[in-house]
Order: C-alpha cells, then sequence, then structure tokens
C-alpha cells in the first residue's frame, strides 16, 4: 500500500510521506519499548523491591517523552503529507489527462475520472492523515513487545511470535474481501448515480411518455440500477464480515493461547509468578494495536481500491510527443491512405483526399461512414492505425499538440458550453480578444441577437453544459468561439444542424466570409449547404467513392446524384389526411 502510495504520489510528496512512515515506526517502537518496560517495573514492585523499580521507571519516562515528540512530529508531518500528497495527486492526474488522447475521453470515461480526481483524492490523502498511524502501529508495536520478550523468556516470546503469521494472513484475507466488495459496489453506485442524472435530465423525455412518476412505470434502468446498488451494499456487508471476525477471532484465540501457555509454565515452576503477570500484562499489549487496526481495515482498503484506478488512468498511454517537431506551413488539410477504426473494427479504409489552403472541402456520406471520425482525426483525438493525416503540410504526429491545435478550430455537432457566462464562453475560443473582436465574431454568429434579447446580455448564465440556451443558440454559441479563435483552419461538423432557416441562411452567410481566408473542412447532411464547397468528397463504406464540385457530381450520375435526388425528393414531403 505505501508503495502504491509513493508511486503514484510523484517526486514532490514522497519526501514528506517518507519521513512520516519513518516517524511514525520509530514512534511504534518507542510505545512498544516503553510497554516492555512494564515487565521489570511490575516484578520489582510484586517482589516488595520497590526501589529497584526507580530506575526502570526513570528510563520509561525518558521513553515516553521521546515517544510523546516523535507522535507530536508525526501527527504534523501526516497532515502535512496529506496536504503535499492532495497537491501532487491533483497535478500529476491533471497532467497526464491533459497529456491523454482527445479520443479517449468517451462519455463512460467521465465518471471514472470524476471519481478518481474527487472522492478517489480524499480517499487516498485520509492515508497520511489518519490511517498509517494505527497501521504501522498494529505492526510495529506488537513485533516490538514479541522481540523484546526473548529478554524475559524465550518460550512465552516464541508463542506469541508463533501467532502473528496466523494473524497476518487473516488481516490479508480480510482485505482482499473488502478490496473485492468494494470494487462491485463502486462500480454499481457509479452506475446508480448515472442513472439519477440521466433521470434528471431526462424529465421531459420521460413525462412525456408518462415514465416519470412513481411505481413501476417511473424509470426501470433508474430503479435497477438502486436495486443493484443496494444488493452489492448488502453483499459488500456479508462478504467482509467473516474476514474480520475471523482476524479478530485469530488474535483473540492466540492472546488465549498465550494466556493458556503461560499458565501452564507458571504451574509448572518453569517462570515466576510476579514475572508471569508482567509478561500478560504485556501480551495484552501486543494484541491490543492489531484489533485496532481491524477497524480501520475497511478504510485503508477502499483507499487502496482508489490507489488503484489512480494508477491505471497514469498508466493509460499519453498521446506522444515528437521529439523535434516540424514546423508547419501553408494550411492545408491531407489524408494519405488513412485507416482506421473502433476496438478492432474498422471504419475507414485507404481514404486520400486533400484540402488545399484557403479552400472548402465538404464531407458527404450516410451516418456511419466516417464523416466525424475524419474530423476528429485532422484535430488528432486519436492516431491512425494506417497513413498519415498532414495538417499544415506535416504529419500531425510529428506537430507539437500546441501547434496542431493552434492551426485548428473545431464546431463539432456536440456541442458543449461550461457553465459560465455567454461571454465567457465565446472567450475560451481566444482570451486576450478585444471587445470589438468580440462584437463582430457575434454579429457573423448571429450571438448578438441573443445578447441583445437576454436581460444580463453578455454575462447571461449558459447553466451547466449550456441547458439555458437552446440547442440552436448553443451551436451559434460555439460557432463564435470557433470564430474568436481565428485559426487558419476550421472544422466543422454539422454546424447548422440544430439552427432553423433563418439562423442556417445567416450562419452560411457568416461561413461564406471563410472562402478564401480559411481552410474549411465541413461535414453537412444539408447538401444545399455545400454547394459553393471547392470540393465535395463522398463517402461510402468507409472509403473515398467520389470527389469533385457539385455539379461534377451531378453530371456523374453516381452516389452523390442519388443523394442530391434523394433530398430533393424530401423537400416535396407533407402531412396528409388519411
Amino acid at each position: 500500500m505505501i508503495a502504491s502510495l509513493l508511486r503514484v504520489a510523484g517526486p514532490d510528496p514522497s519526501l514528506p510521506l517518507r519521513r512520516l512512515v519513518a516517524g511514525v515506526a520509530l514512534g511504534a517502537a518507542l510505545q512498544g519499548l516503553a510497554f516492555v518496560l512494564i515487565v521489570p517495573v511490575l516484578r520489582a514492585v510484586l517482589d516488595g523491591r520497590p526501589d529497584d523499580a526507580v530506575p526502570w521507571l526513570a528510563l520509561e519516562g525518558a521513553l515516553l517523552a521521546g515517544y510523546a515528540i516523535v507522535h507530536y512530529r508525526s501527527q504534523m508531518a501526516g497532515y502535512e503529507a496529506a496536504v503535499a500528497l492532495a497537491g501532487g495527486l491533483f497535478r500529476r492526474l491533471g497532467d497526464h489527462i491533459a497529456k491523454l488522447p482527445l479520443g479517449w475521453f468517451r462519455a463512460d470515461r467521465a465518471g471514472t475520472v470524476g471519481r478518481v480526481t474527487s472522492q478517489g483524492v480524499v480517499e487516498v490523502i485520509g492515508v497520511p492523515a489518519h490511517l498509517v498511524r494505527p497501521v504501522v502501529t498494529a505492526f510495529v508495536t506488537p513485533l516490538t513487545v514479541a522481540l523484546a520478550m526473548l529478554a524475559f523468556d524465550w518460550r512465552l516470546a516464541l508463542a506469541t511470535l508463533a501467532t502473528a503469521p496466523l494473524a497476518a494472513l487473516a488481516y490479508r484475507w480480510s482485505g482482499d474481501l473488502l478490496q473485492r466488495s468494494q470494487r462491485e459496489s463502486d462500480a454499481a453506485a457509479a452506475d446508480a448515480a448515472g442513472r439519477i442524472v440521466e433521470f434528471a435530465q431526462a424529465q421531459a423525455l420521460l413525462r412525456a411518455f408518462g415514465r416519470s412518476g412513481d411505481g413501476a412505470a417511473a424509470h426501470d434502468p433508474l430503479d435497477a440500477a438502486l436495486a443493484r446498488q443496494r444488493a452489492a451494499r448488502r453483499d459488500q456487508l456479508f462478504t467482509t464480515l467473516p474476514g474480520f471476525v475471523a482476524f479478530v477471532a485469530v488474535v483473540q484465540c492466540g492472546f488465549t493461547a498465550i494466556l493458556l501457555y503461560g499458565t501452564l509454565l507458571g504451574t509448572g515452576g518453569s517462570i515466576g509468578a510476579t514475572e508471569l503477570v508482567a509478561l500478560l500484562v504485556l501480551a495484552v499489549r501486543y494484541t491490543e494495536p492489531m484489533v485496532a487496526a481491524a477497524d480501520l481495515s475497511g478504510a485503508f482498503r477502499i483507499a487502496r481500491n482508489s490507489l488503484e484506478r489512480m494508477e491505471d488512468l497514469l498508466s493509460t498511454p499519453p498521446l506522444p510527443e515528437p521529439a523535434k517537431p516540424a514546423r508547419p506551413g501553408a494550411p492545408s488539410v491531407e489524408l494519405r491512405d488513412v485507416s482506421f477504426g473502433y476496438d478492432g473494427e474498422p471504419l475507414l479504409t485507404g481514404v486520400s483526399f486533400v484540402v488545399a489552403a484557403g479552400t472548402t472541402t465538404a464531407l458527404v456520406g450516410a451516418s456511419g461512414s466516417g464523416k466525424t471520425t475524419i474530423a476528429r482525426l485532422v484535430a488528432r483525438f486519436a492516431d491512425v492505425d494506417g497513413g498519415a493525416v498532414l495538417v499544415a503540410g506535416a504529419d500531425v504526429r510529428e506537430l507539437a499538440t500546441s501547434e496542431l491545435l493552434a492551426l485548428v478550430a473545431p464546431v463539432f455537432q456536440d456541442v458543449y458550453l461550461f457553465d459560465a457566462t455567454i461571454a465567457d464562453n465565446v472567450r475560451i475560443g481566444r482570451p486576450a480578444a478585444s471587445d470589438a473582436e468580440l462584437a463582430r465574431v457575434a454579429r457573423l454568429a448571429r450571438v448578438d441577437e441573443i445578447v441583445q434579447r437576454l436581460p444580463l446580455g453578455w454575462d447571461t448564465p449558459v447553466g451547466e453544459a449550456g441547458g439555458a440556451l437552446s440547442g440552436g443558440e448553443r451551436q451559434r454559441v460555439s460557432i463564435a468561439r470557433a470564430l474568436l479563435k481565428d485559426a487558419p483552419i476550421v472544422l466543422l461538423d454539422e454546424a447548422t444542424a440544430a439552427l432553423d432557416i433563418h439562423n442556417e441562411t445567416a450562419i452560411g452567410d457568416a461561413l461564406a466570409t471563410l472562402h478564401g481566408e480559411r481552410t474549411v473542412l465541413v461535414i453537412a447532411h444539408r447538401l444545399e449547404t455545400i454547394l459553393a464547397a471547392d470540393q465535395i468528397v463522398v463517402l461510402g463504406g468507409g472509403r473515398v467513392v467520389e470527389c469533385g464540385r457539385h455539379a461534377e457530381l451531378l453530371a456523374a450520375g453516381g452516389a452523390y446524384a442519388a443523394m442530391w435526388a434523394e433530398r430533393r425528393a424530401a423537400r416535396g414531403w407533407r402531412l396528409t389526411g388519411a
């Protein structure tokens, strides 16, 4: 456990942690020696020689004074180590998360990252603050006592030491049971928490279908998740109880065995009555810290589980950075024979095309054909399985991440806004932008209409994930953010998907101003929005099936022409009476 803590903590908090462990171990040894001195003191008093106890009492006082000093210093060291550990963990986890591939951040991993970086850190810093002392004391003090007993009676000392392996095995078994059940309980709790959030966020949908009331029809996934959590907690109790009882039983049975063996030695005349009483008092001090540690084993194992999750996160390979970053050239985008897939399932095969600097290329194709994946590969959310993606004339793997991100301004279909004001969310694109620049992109993206309509204007909070705004308004804010970044390459993934026809036209006009000024890669289902594109790349089955301008592709009569005909036909759809 301590070794895992030192590995996860990193170099900065390691020294305070090592000082803490050393100080606690020294204090536990001094405590054990102080217990041992009870034997000669009691022997002198019970034998009617109180004067002989005076030197031992003086030594006992010196040991206790030393123990008090070490105890105080190690207690303060525990809190100092906890503070250093908290800072070190947040820095290490934050720095590592910032280096992970963007494609790693799937929706199902958000809960894991949140759990590790919040409750997990709290559980781990509790180790130096509250758990190191009793756990180290539970082993060092009894060991010191048992070894010191050799100086008084080797037989009783060996009998005492014989109980240690059994106690250690029982402690480990108890901890393993708790650790295994804690993993299952944590998984069930995380699932239940996710379902609760889902239940809260989906109230409009659930109420529309009568699934938000009481009873079985409320929300079956949430009910099932809560039931699994209750079952997991119940199973955890019944699973861990035998281990806890076994450990305490082993310790108490060991003490009973020592008591019986000591009595046998005393009645046989092998050991004096006064010395036997003193040694049995010492045996009590041998078992007491071990029993106290049993009460804390649960918290210790829970912290260990959190440490394991942190180690798993920190062992995730970060996005490789080039040793000698390439220098970018003209802002072009090129895919060369790119192959890529998810979880071993190929999605793109041999995809090649070029987006020349200052031109607009549109990607079209059926859902699942890989359009969004291509945009994400350009932004290096992940590295390709085969081939290469070039941005500004250099392989994205040879560009420094900061350089690549400075070249690209993405507007993805899944818009995320921070729980801040409209102005704050737009300024994320370029925090140092002037008010005039902010007003300009607001006009282009029609965010100025939103600002003028709301009482607080730019200072209007957008709520969690932008929930206070409509889907179209969130999209407009994200477009303004990308425009403010002023990057030479713009990636647009269904940028007008959530807009009505009026705003779609307005945003189309705004994006048209980028033509010739920016290199634009746009993904669109509404083919009418890409008629002016310099190039249209048609995807099908993970490959490029056609490439050309709108008129050329229509004349070719291929896949694009079929898609265009379907869109034109869909324009005439109407609701009619039966």
